[in-house]
């Protein structure tokens, strides 16, 4: 028996979750099927889904079929939720791509394509509405293989009943040659060729392609044999627990469930788990674990290596985050480019609707909820405007009361330049620490990185890990906009501490102070984010669009041409063109498309009007100083950035 958990990914309205209809029917999973126009799908289950008609939550089901378990995850389609479909990658064995028969690949299908190449998972593809006016499998499989993949391989006419049909075989022999030698000998052993087109597959050096109806109800069954025996499970039980979060929920009750995906070994009720959160450590007992399928959970008394659960009784694990031996975490492809603030009456408290967005953001992290103490506002990040539509219901169905957002807003961060050392000293009467950071530009999308070079006779190791630590705790606003500092390498060179006076938080105040300092003493860079993006038109309409990118400060390669249309392809930033899809949708004539996928953040094209727009205030942001306080004549006092340097214990 094999173990094995499937994504579901498509562009919206390609037939994703009626073809999950159809799976969980033909496995008696369901007694009947449902329908997305319905309002009655079983993946669908929440009613923001249902009323949308769009998958918003990565929902699982367990299906059983010919002895083996399929955990399946019907995952979003829409680019609003794409950190929800990143977060079911990380978890699943083998991807079925849903591509539609009559609209072919589109910009969403191929985002999905690079994630989930990124990651290297086995992927099928299933070329549905073949019933539909104006379908036509076989030009779509060719757009596959010519946008996605040289490597697609149709099943349709080259494999049933597990026998490997001969155009099949050449297309494997093409690709390895041990299997061109057994191909040109004339083996017809069909347990061989099965053996290893399944090896293939499993290896991503083939993507076997199928057709069909999923409301009409055709080529489903024949599809979910095929996929059976093409698939495979290497699990072990009886290695030390691993496994990956991919789903934080709560239930009804306001109890918190991990969802988890187990990599290796089993894990019980009353297992003690260790992990770390927020830099801190935690070892906590797993109350209860449960198998979930759909809207139903059965609890159960353990889960094994290959296994899609929920669990009770872990506190403050995050989702992405790895337990037991795997100690990595998921580092998002997409990231929001938009900020927003949320609003509600005066007569909520507002700690009652910062709870609530705190559970939303336990839920999905890329919200990054933060209460600005200054402006006594709650600010979150979102990936567009259809995710503040969800959230908003959301607030209301699940809390009780009524919120609204602000207009959102571009996220921009700040950076540096070039290389310079930030001191920050903290000794208010009975407290010390001091701490001396090089700051030096990082590479675009690097983040913050830490080292030290300080060595352990300076300072002892459980101190220096402290200030890295405090450094990775939150975010840290730069000096043009107030903005979160990014790309930055910083190193630790020197600290010091006092074996009576130090005591928590004052590394904390010196580590702060001094990665402030530096950046007043830095060339600061205002940065923005950008779109990566794909336009397809008509060959008259090119000029239009590339005169349109040029407008919108972005660049392009040279395009593509074919007879009809033309291919452009470049990076634009995203505050010129967020709205640009309804454009080109208009005066197409809804022909062209468009894929804008995030590309990472660059120097802003605008920035003296932006840093002039927002108007920040860097002396009027008291959280975040650039001064250090000293002690003297028993009171401590402050001492301006400029002149703190001059004062330091250390040098």
């Amino acid at each position: 028996m094999k173990r094995l958990t499937i994504g579901l990914f498509a562009h919206v309205d390609a037939g994703k979750t009626t073809f999950a209809e159809q799976l969980l029917y033909h496995t008696h999973s369901i007694r009947s099927r449902g329908r997305v126009d319905h309002q009655d799908a079983f993946l669908d289950s929440h009613d923001i889904e249902r009323a949308r008609g769009i998958t918003v939550f990565a929902d699982q089901a367990i299906m059983e079929y010919k002895g083996d378990t399929y955990y399946l995850i019907d995952t979003p389609g829409h680019v609003d939720f794409s950190p929800e479909m990143e977060r079911a990658i990380q978890v699943i064995d083998y991807a079925i791509v849903i591509v539609s028969a009559v609209e072919g690949v589109q910009g969403h299908t191929e985002t999905v394509w690079q994630l989930l190449r990124r990651h290297r998972i086995p992927t099928f593809f299933f070329l549905n509405k073949t019933d539909r006016v104006g379908a036509d499998a076989g030009r779509t499989e060719e757009d596959i293989r010519r946008q996605l993949t040289g490597d697609v391989c149709s099943l349709t006419a080259n494999f049933a009943g597990g026998v490997v049909g001969e155009a099949l075989r050449e297309a494997m022999a093409e690709r390895d040659e041990s299997l061109l030698e057994a191909f040109l000998e004339g083996r017809e052993d069909q347990a061989f060729w099965l053996s290893a087109l399944r090896k293939m597959v499993r290896e991503c050096r083939l993507f076997p392609c199928a057709d069909g109806s999923a409301l009409q109800d055709a080529g489903v069954v024949e599809f979910l044999e095929q996929f059976r025996l093409l698939t495979t499970a290497t699990y072990d039980e009886t290695a030390p627990f691993g496994g990956r979060i991919y789903k934080i929920k709560h239930d009804a009750n306001g109890t918190r469930l991990t969802f988890i995906k187990a990599l290796s070994g089993t894990l019980k009720v009353r297992d003690q788990l260790s992990y770390e959160s927020g830099g801190l450590r935690y070892d906590e007992k797993i109350t209860r674990i449960f198998l979930v399928n759909g809207l139903k959970s059965q609890p159960v008394e353990q889960a094994a290596a290959g296994d899609l659960f929920a669990v009770a009784g872990l506190s403050a694990a995050e989702a992405g985050q790895g337990l037991g031996v795997i100690a990595d975490r998921l580092a998002y492809e997409s990231e929001p480019t938009l900020q927003s603030k949320v609003e509600f009456d005066d007569s909520l408290h507002v700690q009652q609707v910062l709870g609530a967005f705190r559970m939303l953001n336990a839920e999905d992290p890329s919200l990054n909820v933060v209460w600005e103490e200054s402006l006594q506002e709650i600010h979150i990040r979102v990936m567009g405007l259809i995710q503040l539509e969800v959230l908003e219901q959301l607030v209301k169905d699940r809390f009780g009361f009524a919120i609204s957002f602000g207009q959102p807003e571009i996220l921009y961060k700040e950076t540096i330049q070039s290389a310079v050392t930030g001191y920050g000293h903290f000794e208010p009467l009975r407290h010390y620490a001091e701490v001396h950071l090089l700051l030096e530009p990082g590479e675009r999308g690097s983040g913050l990185q830490f080292a030290s070079a300080c060595h352990p006779d300076d300072l002892g190791v459980k101190d220096q890990n402290l200030i890295r630590t405090h450094l990775y705790e939150r975010e840290h606003h730069g000096l043009l906009t107030g903005m979160p500092v990014t790309d930055l390498k910083i190193t630790l060179l020197r600290g010091g501490s006092h074996n009576e006076h130090t005591h928590g938080g004052d590394f904390r105040e010196a580590t702060f102070r001094a990665l402030r300092q530096g950046l007043e003493k830095a060339d600061n860079v205002l940065l923005e984010p950008f779109y990566d993006f794909k336009i397809k038109v008509g060959i008259d309409e090119m000029g239009r669009v590339l005169s349109d990118i040029q407008r919108a400060s972005g660049t392009f390669e040279p395009p593509q041409t074919m007879d009809t249309h033309a291919v452009i392809m470049g990076r634009v930033p995203v505050s010129t063109f967020m709205s640009y899809s309804t454009e080109l949708a208009s005066f197409t004539h809804g022909r062209g498309s468009i894929r804008c996928v995030f590309g990472g953040y660059d120097r802003c094209h605008n920035a003296e009007e932006v840093i002039e727009r927002i108007g920040y205030r860097k002396d009027a942001d008291p959280l975040y100083t650039s001064s250090s306080i000293f002690c003297a004549k028993g009171a401590g006092y402050s001492v301006p950035w400029d002149e703190a340097e001059a004062k330091m214990h250390l040098l």
